[in-house]
């Protein structure tokens, strides 16, 4: 690493405050598809269900961390967003050379009990509007926030799932509410067939309106570890995968997902078998139990895997989450 760099990130930590004896962080690593961008993911939250972009050190007058991190000559822009901080560097250096020290600094930071981001200096807060979307399965509906809610998918089948998700464990105090589904600003809620959705629709949006404009969190913090241990056993999975489900997965991931999303839904990989050429995927959201989700099996998922991987894939087979 090239001597002024290592200063500069020596001259950063000194205005940090040595570590507690009993650290509450920690951060990993984690690589983007942007070479230039890296995510360096703390074990608590550190803004609930706001994000911000920092373009430089004036511009990060919230948040005292970002200020920091901009006295780092390499660093372009800093996000800041549940519970990362995503940083995106110039091309001067690597970050095989820097990624380890940006992220002890972090973590010393947030140890020194620093606030991340200063409400009182923050950008004025936008008044909350929620809005109520048909999904194509008729018992879902999607309730779409002007903010982010979460970073990745988090399914409640019950109210016993939701015990580290507030906001769900609240809707399941609805007698009519069967699922919740929690993804990027929106909550997929099933409902059990004792209600219809014009008598309920505008209680639970006014519910959920509320409920965000209160502050209150989404997700509890404890709910990143298990969502830390199942992106650990991803990735333990995808080791042993072949070529051709790295294949398919991709398509998903660059295909399906969005469109699957934009409906209120996810759907994701289970396994591929080779000898009878299927692949089965896991339906969760307004997928799950939907009628509507056999055709778009057969003759969209299908379909598209067939054609692109030239045979190799014959049927797919849904999994309801």
């Amino acid at each position: 690493m090239a001597p002024n760099i290592l200063n500069t990130l020596v001259f950063f930590c000194y205005f940090c405050k040595k570590k507690l004896h009993m650290q509450q962080f920690s951060v990993d690593i984690q690589p983007t598809n942007n070479e230039n961008i890296v995510k360096f993911i703390a074990n608590s939250f550190l803004t609930q269900a706001k994000s911000f972009e920092f373009k430089n050190i004036d511009d990060a007058k919230p948040s005292p961390l970002a200020q920091q991190l901009f006295y780092l000559p390499f660093v372009k822009t800093v996000y800041i967003s549940q519970n990362f901080i995503a940083i995106e560097k110039y091309s001067i250096v690597e970050w095989a050379d820097v990624q380890e020290e940006v992220a002890e600094s972090i973590s010393t930071y947030l140890n020194s009990g620093k606030p991340v981001i200063i409400e009182s200096e923050a950008p004025s807060k936008i008044p909350v509007s929620v809005y109520a979307e048909s999904t194509p399965n008729p018992a879902v509906l999607k309730f779409v926030a002007n903010k982010p809610l979460a970073e990745g998918t988090f399914e409640f089948k019950n109210i016993d799932e939701a015990s580290l998700a507030p906001l769900a464990k609240e809707l399941f105090t609805f007698p009519f509410v069967k699922e919740i589904f929690i993804s990027a600003n929106y909550v997929s809620v099933m409902k059990y067939n004792v209600a219809e959705w014009d008598e309920i629709t505008m209680e639970l949006r006014e519910f959920i309106r509320n409920y965000l404009e209160m502050g209150k969190p989404v997700l509890d913090d404890a709910i990143l570890t298990e969502e830390k241990r199942t992106t650990e056993t991803s990735e333990e999975n995808n080791r042993t995968r072949t070529d051709l489900d790295k294949e398919i997965i991709s398509i998903l991931d660059e295909y399906i997902k969005p469109a699957v999303a934009g409906d209120g839904g996810h759907i994701a990989f289970d396994s591929f078998d080779e000898n009878t050429k299927t692949v089965r995927v896991i339906l969760q959201g307004a997928c799950s139990g939907c009628p509507s989700s056999t055709v778009t099996l057969k003759n969209g998922i299908e379909t598209m895997l067939r054609e692109m991987l030239n045979g190799k894939v014959a049927y797919v087979e849904a999994i309801n989450g």
